[in-house]
């Protein structure tokens, strides 16, 4: 795996303790910040936009540069709120933090710029970071906070790090949603008070709100203009963003992981690293701050795949649940293999002994092959995915535990919880989460996968789940005064595990799966090549949750699969089978449903689907993309390509139904203007009949300026082109 991940140790060796003062520009390809310090005074904002400003010319305009940048408690007056707040030793709550040091070094594919701030009284130091890519507009910024005192002192609050913006007709884009509706689209104007976006769960982060938010300058957000910021924090636990609008004046972004409940003891010489917060500016509207970070993902290494593409898979869940044994197992491959497929997932049920796992009220944490179920064992099922020239994968979920299960019987104190208190009991009745701030279980959930992947080398695919959220507050192995540690060590313990895997086997590819898209964040991605996006595949609603998704995911790493109708999740809804296939082809294409239960119309739909996927699977996952008609407008479509290397793959889709409904023209965009461009349409078999637009030339200019007609006048209607 590419790592573009620099620690604050490995600068140690190159800091220099020169005197400084002055500016400090900090630039991208295309986009720059500028700060301000003197040599023993605070570190102040200056600007962060296009590469089209100075210190100087920044003065001269009248702009206020008298807002630190890392505002500390104590120090700051009631307008700005702090970012960081520490209690020392002997009881003091207050930082005053003067630059002393600065360093910018070359790091290959990044230059990272270093402040050491000091406090003027307590022997605590605060290291800020900002690395600025050379190929992509996105800046990070995180801070080491070091404790040089001779006792531990308290974290309160630890921000990644703060913007500062003027004040005016900005509104905020922000991730909404629950679990089998995740990611829906908020856009409101920001409002003078404070907006708090923050989420609990302790284990998933981006049901209900998610860690990502875009901040549009000029008015109500657009795909293709206006000036935008993209914001990222990369961390996977509890977090907290704050928006401070100021009447008449600024707004203060603060970006980090929620001290409530989270009051960080560090120890004596001990070092505490910020996760990191990832910024994108584009003048380019909200599209060019998607394109930024989707780059971003594919080429500095935060995603695993990187520029690769996923394999068309099927995965037994919803065709089967729990029911699972060989025979069916060997059918379902049967099934992909002749449809086109390349892989085939086993998910939850294969496992227990003592317990056998039928449903999900027992078993977790006993990772043995139920032999009753699957008599010769994951051998023969690897054995027959290679006969039939398909790779296979599996189902595990590493870190919970059903109380009903021999490793709870053996390991009880293994489980989170608080010694005497009734513990609060998760899915099925019986599931808790496993301690992962504790050494013996890291090393239990590596082995898990470590045991799967020495045994059955042949597991290609891993698909790991996280079903509960933090309940019991409580851990029997961090001490008492480290209890408030909690939720961050769990993740860094998560985080210790992946990084484990990830040194031994780095070509597995492993999906990040949480209840659907509970852990859809850029903390975890560095470790899976994908995230299950949604537990809820009903099409019509996967428009809406893939198009949030996709603010700052690229296609590669969002699992898209066709499901099966009727469609429990969603009253019983029946779509036809070509919008359900033209939904899952504008992500990583994979199918979720019992093969044997489709009709022949189906069959051949999804037969076409995977061929016709095949030929674009490139340009779909690795490509630009560009929303182009939101659902969220109403309009009663929505619409967007992806482009590559001159090749584009256009998707539409009729998202409301009803008689003699107007629909708009879509523009594309992306196109070379002087170019002419071939609409070829996909996803049709035999016994269909392209549109009147397939084989029709038009200039980019044309499909940009103008537009096209498609035609949508079904009930659910849907068209996939190829633009060539």
């Amino acid at each position: 795996m590419k790592n573009c991940i620099l620690t604050g140790t490995m600068l140690l060796a190159v800091l220099t303790a020169k005197a400084w003062q002055g500016d400090v520009v900090i630039e991208t390809p295309h986009t720059q910040m500028i700060l301000h310090a003197d040599e023993g005074q605070d570190l102040r904002w200056g600007y962060y936009g296009e590469r089209s400003a100075t210190m100087e010319q920044l003065r001269e305009s009248g702009c206020d540069l008298n807002f630190p940048v890392l505002p500390a408690f104590g120090t700051v007056d009631m307008v700005q709120l702090p970012a960081l707040q520490v209690e020392h030793t002997d009881g003091d709550m207050n930082l005053e933090l003067k630059v002393e040091e600065y360093s910018r070094v070359d790091h290959g594919n990044a230059v990272v710029h270093t402040f050491l701030l000091r406090d003027q009284l307590q022997p605590v130091i605060i290291r800020l970071f900002y690395k600025a890519y050379k190929g992509v507009d996105i800046i990070e910024t995180w801070t080491e906070i070091v404790n040089n005192e001779k006792k531990p002192i308290t974290l309160k609050r630890y921000d990644s790090g703060q913007l500062t913006l003027r004040q005016g007709d900005v509104w905020l884009t922000h991730l909404h949603g629950d679990w089998a509706a995740e990611a829906n689209m908020v856009q409101e104007p920001l409002t003078p008070g404070c907006k708090v976006i923050r989420n609990t769960d302790g284990a998933r982060n981006a049901h209900l709100d998610a860690p990502e938010i875009m901040l549009s300058l000029d008015g109500k957000p657009s795909e293709t203009t206006g000036r935008t910021i993209g914001m990222a924090l990369c961390w996977s636990g509890n977090y907290e963003l704050r928006l401070n609008t100021i009447l008449n004046k600024q707004i203060h972004v603060y970006a980090g992981i929620d001290p409530q409940s989270s009051e960080y003891v560090l120890d004596a010489k001990a070092t505490f690293t910020t996760p990191r917060l990832a910024m994108a500016y584009s003048k380019e509207g909200m599209g060019g701050v998607s394109r930024t970070f989707h780059r971003w993902a594919r080429e500095c290494g935060m995603l695993h795949r990187g520029n690769g593409v996923g394999d068309i898979l099927l995965n037994s869940w919803e065709g089967l649940y729990f029911d699972i044994n060989e025979e069916r197992m060997l059918q379902m491959m049967d099934d992909i293999a002749r449809f086109g497929g390349e892989l085939f997932v086993m998910d939850d049920g294969w496992f227990g002994d003592k317990y056998p796992r039928n449903d999900d009220s027992s078993t977790l944490g006993d990772w043995v092959v139920d032999k009753k179920k699957l008599p010769g064992g994951i051998k023969a099922l690897v054995d027959a995915a290679r006969k039939k020239n398909i790779k296979f994968g599996i189902w595990i979920e590493p870190e919970a535990v059903n109380t009903k299960s021999e490793l709870y019987e053996q390991h009880p104190d293994w489980a989170l919880q608080v010694r005497g208190r009734e513990l609060k009991l998760g899915r099925g009745g019986t599931q808790l989460v496993l301690d992962m701030t504790n050494p013996h279980v890291q090393d239990f959930a590596f082995k898990i996968v470590d045991d799967l992947l020495t045994r059955y080398p042949e597991i290609s695919y891993i698909k790991w789940d996280a079903n509960a959220s933090i309940q019991n507050y409580g851990s029997l192995y961090l001490p008492r005064h480290k209890q408030g540690n909690l939720y961050v060590d769990y993740h860094l313990g998560l985080l210790k595990v992946m990084q484990r895997i990830r040194e031994k086997y780095p070509d597995v590819v492993i999906q990040d799966c949480a209840s659907g898209g509970g852990r859809a964040n850029y903390g975890l991605l560095p470790y899976f090549d994908e995230f299950w996006t949604s537990d809820n595949t009903d099409a019509l609603q996967r428009v809406y949750i893939q198009w949030g998704t996709s603010l700052f995911f690229p296609a590669n790493a969002m699992a898209a699969h066709i499901n099966h109708c009727p469609y429990w999740n969603t009253g019983g809804r029946v779509i036809p089978i070509k919008f359900r296939c033209d939904v899952a082809m504008s992500g990583r294409l994979g199918i979720e449903l019992q093969p044997k239960d489709m009709t022949d119309e189906e069959r051949r739909q999804v037969e076409t689907c995977f061929k016709d996927y095949k030929a674009l699977r490139d340009v779909i996952q690795t490509g630009d993309l560009y929303r182009l008609v939101s659902p969220y407008d109403r309009k009663g479509v929505a619409a967007l390509m992806y482009v590559l290397d001159g090749q584009g793959c256009l998707f539409a889709y009729k998202t409301d139904n009803y008689y003699n409904q107007p629909l708009p023209r879509i523009r594309l965009a992306g196109l070379d203007p002087d170019k002419n461009y071939t609409l070829v349409e996909q996803n049709v078999h035999d016994g269909q009949q392209p549109c009147a637009l397939s084989g029709k030339q038009f200039s980019g200019r044309f499909l940009m300026d103008v537009g096209i007609e498609v035609p949508l006048w079904e009930d659910y209607a849907s068209r996939v082109f190829t633009i060539q």
